[in-house]
């Protein structure tokens, strides 16, 4: 069978990312607000002198997730200091 014809393997995603999605956005500011069930994150871009910042993407989740971001987050971190100081 060639790599084509496999089926997908059990447990297994398959993750697409559109190209618009693919370039990013850049944020230089987040504000994180909760309630009972959910965290909320804002990505701000602020421009220096100017008295307002946008919004550039809002991220609603569980608190289990962003649980598991803040220890992806942490590990992360942790690599980058272990390889770059």
């Amino acid at each position: 069978m060639s790599n084509e014809e496999k089926p997908q393997q059990e447990g297994m995603l398959q993750i697409e990312i559109s190209p618009e999605v693919a370039q990013g956005t850049y944020a230089n500011l987040a504000m994180i607000a909760h309630s009972t069930s959910e965290v909320i994150i804002d990505f701000v871009c602020m421009m220096p002198g100017l008295p307002k910042a946008n919004v550039k993407s809002r991220i609603v989740m569980a608190p289990e997730h962003a649980k598991r971001l803040l220890y992806a987050l942490q590990d992360n971190i942790n690599r980058y200091e272990h390889n770059f100081g």
